[in-house]
């Protein structure tokens, strides 16, 4: 009895990774239907990468739709980011387009219209595990780890994880644009896309002025010094260190060998700032974050409450920021509150920022939403 052909439904965003993605699997035998997202855009750029998308279907020889999920996009993604701005706090947009997107709505509706799997051009690999239901396995860093996009997946459930392919995941970017080109794709040396894709060429403050009121406050020195002025806390992460502001307006003189200023704090309630001068400023680091929205991708942590209640603290790799190099760390559980305390302490840790926990071989475990540090 011959085999049913597996059907896969591959977001085709227009650019290299999917494309290469789509061309990879239908190569190796599945039924490949290929699916653009249309998503909430701001500067206009969408209509080229559907364009892109439906070319690269035709060079293939797939079929080509367009769900448009442009509605749900701005109330799930765009408005949670706006809302985390208004907060104080920063957050991530393309985590939650992962969750509630690619692996939300396309997931869903894709599994519904008969999908065994779906696909992504995402830089990350799927290890299949023996010990597992057929299907199931893990997450693990990208071979391209310069690339690697595991940290924006870790709220995907195994169940889901069950049925998603990541087929560039075993590539370099180098090796999937020759692959592009191999494949005959017009795309093989589009750009990628560059911050926040729903913003394309706008800029992140110009577009939070459209919903957050600038409002003046003072920049202030770590020792509490007013040295400056901003249009509003809001528009400040921690870690930024482009302030739009010179340094003679920061009432700082300009001196040989001077070194570039950081948010190292700041308090929208008081509409206040604090920099730091210079990446290695102790003001900068923190040694403990509390966590909030934990999801634990595979098992045995799956029931990982249950055994951080056994076990004081759990040894884990993390990173707080994408592409931040990973840290070692231990989960701990308190009063049903989990936190993670890391060996060494790391820069940059911003509130609604995700943190993500590696084992030594490059799993991922899981990861949650920073809720404070310190």
């Amino acid at each position: 009895m011959a085999m049913k052909i597996k059907r896969v439904f591959v977001g085709m965003s227009g650019g290299v990774d999917s494309s290469v993605a789509a061309a990879l699997l239908n190569k190796q035998g599945y039924e490949v239907i290929g699916v653009h997202l249309k998503c909430y855009n701001v500067d206009g750029c969408a209509a080229q990468d559907a364009e892109d998308a439906r070319r690269v279907a035709e060079t293939i020889g797939i079929p080509f739709y367009t769900f448009d999920f442009e509605k749900e996009y701005k109330e799930k993604v765009v408005e949670y980011m706006i809302g985390g701005y208004k907060k104080g706090i920063t957050p991530n947009p393309d985590v939650m387009c992962n969750k509630e997107i690619k692996f939300g709505l396309f997931y869903e509706k894709a599994m519904e219209l008969g999908a065994d799997f779906v696909a992504t051009g995402h830089y990350v690999l799927k290890i299949e595990n023996s010990c597992l239901p057929v299907g199931m396995g893990k997450l693990k860093i990208a071979r391209d780890r310069a690339k690697d996009q595991s940290y924006f997946l870790w709220t995907l459930r195994s169940e889901q994880l069950a049925h998603c392919l990541f087929p560039i995941g075993e590539y370099t970017k180098p090796q999937v644009r020759k692959l592009a080109a191999r494949f005959g794709l017009h795309n093989a040396q589009k750009k990628d896309s560059q911050g926040i894709c729903f913003l394309g060429q706008v800029s992140l403050p110009d577009f939070l002025k459209k919903y957050i009121k600038p409002k003046k406050g003072a920049i202030l020195d770590i020792h509490g010094n007013e040295i400056g002025e901003h249009h509003g806390a809001h528009l400040y992460t921690i870690g930024q260190r482009h302030l739009g502001i010179k340094n003679q307006e920061l009432g700082v003189k300009n001196k040989p060998n001077q070194k570039p200023f950081y948010v190292a704090d700041k308090d929208v309630k008081k509409n206040v700032i604090v920099i730091a001068e210079g990446d290695k400023h102790p003001a900068l680091y923190k040694k403990e974050v509390a966590l909030t929205n934990i999801n634990f991708l595979m098992p045995p942590v799956a029931n990982h409450n249950s055994a951080l209640t056994r076990q004081s603290t759990i040894p884990v790799f993390a990173r707080v920021r994408y592409r931040q190099p990973l840290a070692k760390a231990k989960l701990k559980m308190k009063n049903k509150k989990i936190s993670l305390e890391f060996n060494k302490p790391v820069k940059f840790v911003a509130a609604g920022q995700s943190v993500v926990f590696y084992n030594k071989k490059g799993v991922m475990l899981g990861g949650g939403v920073i809720k404070s540090a310190k």
